[in-house]
């Protein structure tokens, strides 16, 4: 049996397909993955075995460059049409196709998969991007929906609309070179009717909606054996739990130094501190021993250890930090990132900065609650809420519809 498994994203859209081919693996199937060229992806699939189809242009440099929202219509073709090069050559001989990513990437590979007649599955990692009466749609950059609009049934429909003009023209473009119809609505096409979410429903609860049959799975995590660096190790054990401060794939473009607020808020409350460089290139403001920086390590033996965690509030990040125990402040900077932060607080996990841009003070502030003794102890009993068995539970449902010959059940 053969998997492909298709995104386009950041680390946060590509780390939960590790754990998902790892699972596939464990079980017998092979799986490949066609996401994005860069380096560290490559590397982190090629450590559980699993090559790298790569598609279009490197999604760091991409990010970092923050192109203007007004060319989201032409970068969005570019990728649909690479996405019918790269994923029309690696489904060769699958089984089945499970597409994620980014609304164009994910419209990509389900349109090849429907011209080779190989079943699929459409996946999304948080509920935000699925139609439901129950909250509000994202607004893409540079289209914001009518302030007066509050309706969520209103503003999902105008979601649809928006969806169209930025990327259905490229898509059928592309359909109609292979001898495909058009579609009329790119979410609609692109959800189907029995979406996978792979997230936790303690995390992620999702309020059933006559539209859609959602399959919850659970979050896909690949179990990371990989030890901590001795040099991290030593810092550890040279003093209290640090304050972890990373924020992934995001670059933080801002005015200030983000370095220096998050290291003078941890200081401020007499904690050390410890930076993951990530795409924000986060480093020591000075020499002081009580900072250390680290860059690709196992978060799941890492977040155990520290006092915090101070983050972006990327699903995977958000759900991590959760599983471990470990109090949170989310700064939220795009897209769901609001939603999560929004969810931690709400779980007396942590507290949810407001706005993008943290000060020394509003840094502070947060730290206050996280670190408080009550959202240690609800920290630590969420965590024995946490699904662990995610990526199990899908690769199970993938395999047994493969073996039934029957598509995936959210086909």
């Amino acid at each position: 049996m053969r998997v492909l498994l298709s995104t386009y994203g950041s680390r946060g859209d590509v780390e939960p397909l590790v754990g998902l081919a790892e699972r596939l693996r464990a079980l017998g199937a092979e799986a490949r993955v066609c996401a994005p060229p860069d380096e560290d992806f490559a590397q982190r699939l090629a450590g559980v075995g699993v090559p790298l189809v790569p598609v279009g242009r490197s999604a760091r440099a991409l990010t970092k460059a923050a192109p203007p929202s007004s060319s989201l219509p032409q970068r969005a073709a570019e990728l649909i049409a690479s996405q019918f090069d790269a994923v029309t050559a690696a489904a060769e001989g699958c089984d089945v196709v499970v597409a994620t990513g980014v609304m164009p990437a994910a419209a990509g590979a389900l349109s090849v998969a429907e011209k080779l007649g190989i079943p699929s599955v459409s996946v999304t990692f948080q509920q935000l991007t699925l139609p439901s009466p129950h909250h509000p749609p994202l607004a893409y950059p540079g289209r914001p929906f009518p302030a007066e609009v509050t309706d969520n049934r209103t503003l999902w429909s105008l979601d649809a609309e928006s969806i169209n003009a930025l990327f259905g023209a490229a898509l059928n473009t592309n359909r109609a070179s292979i001898g495909l119809p058009p579609v009329d609505n790119v979410r609609d096409f692109v959800i189907g009717d029995r979406p996978w979410l792979a997230t936790d429903p303690v995390l992620d609860p999702w309020q059933d909606t006559p539209d859609l049959d959602v399959v919850q799975t659970g979050a896909w995590f690949l179990p990371d054996e990989r030890p901590l660096p001795e040099e991290l190790l030593a810092f550890l054990d040279a003093g209290t739990p640090p304050v972890y401060v990373g924020f992934g794939s995001m670059p933080m473009h801002t005015s200030t130094d983000v370095a220096q607020v998050t290291i003078e808020a941890i200081r401020a409350h007499g904690r050390r501190a410890l930076l993951a460089h990530g795409w924000a290139d986060l480093a020591p403001i000075d020499d002081q021993d009580d900072c250390f920086a680290v860059g690709e390590v196992n978060h799941q033996a890492l977040f155990g250890r520290v006092a915090a965690v101070v983050h972006h509030g990327g699903a995977g990040t958000t759900t991590t930090a959760t599983r471990a125990g470990a109090p949170q402040v989310v700064v939220p900077q795009t897209a769901d990132q609001p939603y999560w932060a929004g969810r931690v607080a709400q779980l007396g996990i942590g507290a949810a900065h407001h706005g993008p841009t943290p000060t020394t003070g509003s840094l502070s502030a947060a730290l206050k609650t996280a670190l408080a003794p009550g959202t240690r102890a609800r920290a630590g009993a969420v965590a024995a809420t946490i699904r662990t068995d995610g990526a199990t539970v899908a690769a199970q449902l993938l395999l047994d519809a493969i073996s039934r010959g029957r598509p995936p059940v959210s086909a």
